[in-house]
């Protein structure tokens, strides 16, 4: 009687054919091909998203500004408004007070700058002939002639361009216009957010509906929790920056001390490189009106600050309000800066700070979805959002 007959090795009685090499590499390819139209659906999306951007700027830029000063306002606006004040009378309180802060910082900074500019020029004009004189000395001794015909060459050019320059001075005024319909529009749309945004939320879920507007309601409860956390943040940092800085060009009697305190503090605002623009300024102030020596030590004390901020201030501070990387952090400013000048520098942080929260909100959906992970819940937001005083966010998993 014969054995039982064995079996080729690493065979299974029920194993599946393979699939044949064509069928692999066709799915692989369509794979491929589904993803890049999808790639390119999204960037021809993006593209015309920011040509509408472009084209709508004049409105845009109010919107955004008004919701960045309404930030800072709306605090003292919910404060008033639990102590039973209307929501216009506490709106234009916080709205007057703030235009009266704005108005006194304005009032301290243009005499300083009236009585200090004269001899700041003066001082200028002397450190023009000083490196002058330098520049006739040892090792690049260039000849009086050679300095008269390079300035006989500059002027020769600013009088050949009398005619751009003159269109400058009105684009100039133009701009000027410009500024002060805007500063007027943002003002208008402060008042209303301030006055109407508890309704801003009740009217988004008749919009988008019970289901969605849970959504929507959580994402925008985020987005204003981080937008109000950078602009906290970075006016405490700010602040400090302005006061050390300051009061170092204070005590070395440096001119326009003040309206250089001011701009260290504006400048904060853009991360990392307003201080730094702003920290140069000084460093060159100090150099033209006290000398060489003056503006080492101001230098060193801006970069002791830079230090202090960049080592200690923004990792604790800011961690807690962007959680954005230094590298993001300087791209972002370096494309708002190129594409909308100093204003797109400013805003640059708060966007794309906005855009990763709503990148993160679809990931934990999407991980509650798979069942990867639960979903998280919602931060209470309670102090800083104006759309919501109840400060219970929905629970983004329904």
């Amino acid at each position: 009687m014969s054995g039982p007959v064995e079996k080729p090795s690493g065979a299974q009685p029920n194993d599946k054919p393979t699939r044949e090499r064509g069928d692999v590499i066709g799915s692989g390819v369509l794979w491929l091909a589904k993803w890049s139209l999808c790639i390119v659906a999204i960037a021809v999306g993006a593209w015309v998203l920011g040509t509408i951007t472009a084209r709508l700027w004049v409105v845009l830029l109010p919107v955004a500004l008004a919701i960045v000063v309404t930030t800072i306002l709306w605090p003292l606006t919910r404060g008033l408004t639990r102590r039973k004040v209307p929501p216009a009378v506490a709106a234009s309180i916080t709205l007057l007070g703030f235009v009266a802060l704005m108005a006194g910082v304005v009032a301290l900074i243009v005499p300083s700058v009236a009585d200090q500019a004269p001899q700041l020029a003066d001082k200028s004009t002397d450190g023009v002939n000083q490196v002058r004189h330098w520049i006739q000395g040892p090792p690049l001794r260039i000849r009086d002639e050679q300095l008269d015909s390079a300035v006989e060459a500059i002027i020769g050019r600013l009088q050949s361009s009398g005619a751009q320059i003159a269109n400058g001075v009105f684009t100039g005024v133009s701009t000027a216009t410009s500024v002060l319909i805007t500063v007027f529009l943002v003002l208008v749309l402060v008042f209303y957010f301030l006055k109407d945004g508890p309704r801003f939320l009740p009217w988004m879920h008749q919009v988008f509906g019970s289901r969605s507007g849970r959504h929507v309601e959580a994402v925008l409860e985020r987005v204003w929790a981080t937008l109000g956390g950078f602009i906290r943040t970075q006016a405490i940092v700010s602040m400090v920056d302005a006061v050390l800085i300051g009061a170092a060009l204070f005590i070395l009697d440096v001119p326009l001390a003040l309206v250089l305190s001011v701009i260290t503090f504006i400048g904060g605002f853009i991360p990392m490189v307003g201080a730094f623009v702003a920290g140069a300024l000084a460093v060159l102030v100090a150099l033209v009106g006290n000398g060489l020596t003056t503006a080492l030590i101001v230098l060193g004390v801006v970069i002791a600050v830079q230090q202090l901020e960049g080592n200690v201030l923004q990792p604790v501070l800011q961690s807690r309000s962007m959680e954005l990387h230094a590298v993001i952090v300087l791209l972002a400013v370096t494309a708002g800066g190129s594409l909308y000048g100093i204003t797109g520098a400013f805003l640059a942080v708060p966007v794309v700070a906005m855009i990763a929260v709503i990148i993160r909100y679809i990931g934990e959906q999407i991980d509650a979805a798979t069942g990867t992970k639960p979903a998280v819940a919602e931060p209470d937001v309670d102090q800083a959002t104006p759309a919501s005083d109840s400060g219970a966010a929905p629970d983004p998993s329904t």
